[in-house]
């Protein structure tokens, strides 16, 4: 990642004592919907930028939310964060940034408005397909190499949604009030994490307020906890809309104001910013510490240098990057009688059944929505796949109109019985997961649990895949189903790697980012904390989110975090625990994982800590560790994993400080949170 130089810091001070007042404050607030204002005599150019991160989004009429008309902004469809996070595939995660920096900078863009790594604190948030897990851990190691292959682009990250933005009811005003544990344990790491490993070049404020001040105005978090105690430097860009203050936001760390409508000089740091400056309300060196800030992003990013980066888009080499990923984001979530993977050479015909099957998702999510090149559906993918030796035979099986839905299901029953086998497709659409709206329960909408059920009945081998970016309920079908695969939303190769998968192409390896309930109450947003509130809303549960409140209250999931199944199985031993005490304390895990099966196949090796004695309450483990290897048939690999004193640390609300106690830990080795296989308990 670069640096400022101390003659680049020097040249910047000499370009901003060029400006006048009027230009300076053009830089720091949006003169377009996507873009920033440039000064053309002293040749500094528009900041520009794009949604992200699931590929660049298509171009805007520079004021009005008007497709520009251009048949050559078609981009790369990638797969969703919550589809990389389940990869848990930490250099896929740096691949998958390298290949959209080069996007952006091929679509001249500087800045790509992502990765999302806002904490799934409830299935039901709109947004949730965006983000990337319930754990600060996964988080934090899957945002870092992503931050670094973007900007390896000469493009910048915007990491968002900083901070505590988790549902989208009342995102623009609803106040969250949490106390400092959750705070610092949970809603915090991943964003330090983005700044202090991934040097980020610039971090989205959030819309809603965290004790009653907006995020976007909060001193407290843009300034002692951002600028201050992770010592970031970077350009702060306001969500769009965020800004409600100029004297708030100017003082308390927003370096661009952006927003939704087209009046760009009457934006909060535009001229009511002016204004108070010329009035002395305002030193103008505040406007000068912004513009600093902004010029040695563009420097940064060779924005002055014709060596820049020049990217380019919708290349077959990104689209393979994006079916890797895909194809490592698939979850086998039960394998019963193991069916799966079916066997083509004996399936003449086959029935394919669920809107999911034929449903492009690409131009829905709202900012999320890509203009893709194409998109493979399952029903294309299973098609392509299997060629003319097998008859695939579709029906829609139920509608978003669901009046429509009881015909369907006459119609898909009667497919499912005269094929040789049955796939039905289920689950989300954009409807459903899409920015500015939440669900309202866990439900499968337009009549699907009567779809499945009924297929059930006359083929109980039939093959259900869900296809959506949160957890769903499949409680009124699933101890009938023997097979269960999960894909998030996966990009535009998605539908051909759920039919690698399904035929055994590939071997399934991704595991889940976050916890399936078996139903909404079981949540701690709901059954403890607030959702969705009202003016305010309280996260009463605290540090439990996800599996540390399911694993600590002992409530049983349906699919736990890390839950993964493969075609091959896999045995752990020979774990040993060695702790090596000096400056800083380390922990040596080393454990053996033995591919016993008759398949190759990738493991993800979880590595959990569990404090065992603690004068604070801690939650019953917590992930600090995982790998992910790939084994040959019969093959056996050591692995290691170093804690540091992070590992068994926590937030001291008393002191406000990290600390960790001395005392008995416990190490906890295994395939999921629920699936440990080894443990060993040491002290420090």
């Amino acid at each position: 990642m670069k640096e400022i130089n101390q003659a680049t810091k020097q040249r910047i001070k000499e370009m901003i004592s060029e400006m006048t007042l009027e230009e300076k404050v053009s830089m720091i607030h949006g003169n377009g919907l996507f873009r920033t204002e440039g000064i053309e005599r002293l040749g500094i150019p528009p900041l520009v930028m794009s949604d992200g991160p699931m590929g660049v989004r298509k171009d805007y009429e520079n004021d009005k939310w008007e497709d520009i008309g251009n048949t050559y902004d078609y981009s790369t469809y990638f797969p969703s964060n919550m589809a990389l996070a389940a990869s848990w595939n930490i250099d896929k995660a740096y691949e998958f940034g390298m290949a959209i920096g080069a996007e952006a900078r091929g679509r001249a863009k500087d800045v790509i408005l992502g990765p999302g790594i806002n904490i799934i604190r409830t299935p039901l948030c709109g947004r949730n397909f965006e983000y990337m897990s319930e754990d600060p851990y996964l988080i934090s190691k899957m945002v870092v190499p992503f931050i670094k292959g973007v900007q390896t682009k000469d493009t910048a990250a915007c990491v968002k949604h900083f901070a505590a933005n988790n549902q989208e009811f009342e995102r623009l005003k609803i106040n969250v009030e949490m106390d400092d544990r959750a705070l610092h344990e949970i809603y915090l790491p991943g964003f330090k994490s983005a700044v202090e490993e991934g040097n980020s070049y610039t971090i989205m404020s959030a819309y809603n307020k965290l004790r009653g001040e907006f995020c976007s105005e909060s001193d407290y978090l843009l300034n002692d906890i951002l600028r201050k105690g992770w010592g970031y430097d970077g350009v702060v860009i306001s969500d769009w809309g965020a800004v409600h203050d100029t004297e708030k936001a100017a003082k308390y760390g927003i370096d661009i104001e952006m927003n939704v409508t087209s009046n760009f000089d009457e934006y909060y740091l535009a001229n009511p910013l002016l204004e108070k400056v010329r009035n002395g309300d305002i030193e103008e060196k505040v406007i000068d510490e912004k513009v600093e800030r902004i010029l040695g992003l563009m420097f940064k990013l060779n924005i002055f240098s014709e060596q820049r980066y020049r990217g380019c888009y919708n290349t077959s080499a990104h689209r393979e990057t994006a079916l890797e990923i895909a194809r490592e984001a698939i979850v086998l979530l039960k394998n019963e009688e193991n069916l799966l993977p079916l066997k083509d050479s004996s399936i003449k015909t086959l029935a394919v059944i669920g809107e999911n099957a034929d449903a492009k998702h690409s131009t829905g999510g709202d900012s999320a929505q890509i203009k893709a090149l194409y998109e493979y559906t399952p029903l294309t993918g299973l098609s392509m796949r299997l060629g003319g030796n097998t008859k695939v035979k579709y029906a829609k099986g139920y509608s978003n109109d669901e009046s429509l839905s009881p015909e369907l299901i006459k119609e898909a029953i009667e497919l499912a019985k005269n094929c040789d086998e049955t796939i039905v497709v289920i689950g989300l659409d954009h409807n459903y997961d899409l920015e500015g709206r939440d669900r309202t329960d866990m439900k499968l909408p337009y009549g699907q649990d009567d779809l499945v059920k009924e297929i059930l009945k006359v083929n109980p081998n039939a093959i259900i895949v869900n296809i959506s970016g949160s957890p769903v309920e499949f409680e009124p079908w699933i101890d009938d189903a023997k097979v269960l695969v999960h894909s998030f939303y996966a990009g535009m190769e998605g539908g051909y790697a759920v039919a690698e998968a399904i035929f055994g192409d590939i071997n399934p390896s991704g595991k889940l980012p976050v916890t399936f309930p078996k139903k909404l109450s079981d949540s701690p947003a709901h059954c403890i904390g607030e959702f969705p509130g009202e003016e305010s809303v309280q996260y009463k549960e605290s540090i439990f989110v996800g599996y540390r409140y399911f694993d600590s209250k002992d409530v049983e999931p349906r699919f736990c975090f890390g839950h993964g199944l493969s075609y091959t199985k896999f045995k752990y031993s020979d774990l040993k625990v060695n702790v090596i005490k000096g400056n800083q304390i380390e922990v040596k895990v080393s454990f053996n994982v033995t591919n016993s099966g008759k398949l190759a196949g990738s493991e993800i090796a979880q590595v959990y800590v569990s404090d065992l004695v603690s004068s604070f309450i801690r939650p019953e483990k917590e992930l600090k560790g995982f790998d992910k290897i790939f084994l040959e048939a019969g093959q056996c690999k050591n692995v290691e994993i170093t804690l540091d004193e992070s590992s068994l640390a926590f937030y001291n609300d008393k002191e406000s400080r990290w600390t960790y106690e001395e005392g008995d830990f416990k190490v906890l080795v295994g395939s999921s949170s629920r699936d440990l296989r080894l443990e060993e308990t040491f002290s420090i």
